[in-house]
């Protein structure tokens, strides 16, 4: 029974491809309209520029009060009934606690802090100096900066960790103890630059 039913789907495909065949060829402008179809470039993405819109419901009208009783929000426009929160120019400060003494006022304030006027260094080692300008007797803000070393317009630190082996002349906002020492040690020269 397997063979046969096998058999008789094979038998019926090449009917159904000739009986299409022969329809095309009572219809050319049907294949001339398949062909455009499939050599036309895919259509374009829902999303583009040009045809971008807010869905339904992203955009809600904004409620008006005080229109009268048929909006739903007349008469005491949704404020209720006397009241200080009803009253025209209602506002209270942030930190108000209904009359009671705010916290702000009930801690203890004492001491200070120093934050506003801490200075924050960008730090470069001896050891990157000497590992990155091999070639150059004058180490600048500017070669640090085009080296990768330091960023942006901070205030710039050398500090001693490592070693220098020859004489570079080193400018900078400010340098450690260790780095002058070892810097004026192997021959070189510590440039402090006014910030």
């Amino acid at each position: 029974m397997a063979t046969k039913k096998t058999e008789t789907k094979t038998t019926k495909k090449p009917a159904a491809k000739a009986s299409a065949k022969k329809a095309a060829a009572k219809q050319p402008g049907k294949q001339v309209a398949a062909a455009e179809a499939a050599a036309a470039p895919p259509s374009e993405s829902p999303f583009a520029l040009h045809n971008l819109h807010m869905f339904a419901g992203a955009r809600k009208r904004r409620i008006r009060l005080g229109i009268g009783e048929g909006s739903g929000h007349g008469q005491t426009a949704t404020k209720g009934m006397k009241g200080q929160r009803s009253r025209s120019g209602d506002g209270k400060l942030i930190g108000f606690e209904g009359g009671q003494t705010p916290l702000l006022r009930r801690i203890p304030k004492r001491g200070f802090t120093n934050g506003p006027f801490k200075k924050v260094y960008q730090v470069v080692s001896i050891e990157s100096i000497e590992r990155v300008f091999k070639n150059q007797k004058d180490v600048t803000l500017d070669a640090l900066k085009i080296h990768g070393l330091i960023s942006g317009r901070g205030p710039v630190k050398v500090l001693g960790d490592g070693e220098i082996s020859r004489a570079v002349t080193v400018s900078a906002h400010a340098f450690s103890a260790s780095a002058k020492a070892k810097i004026e040690k192997a021959g070189g020269k510590a440039t402090v630059v006014a910030q």
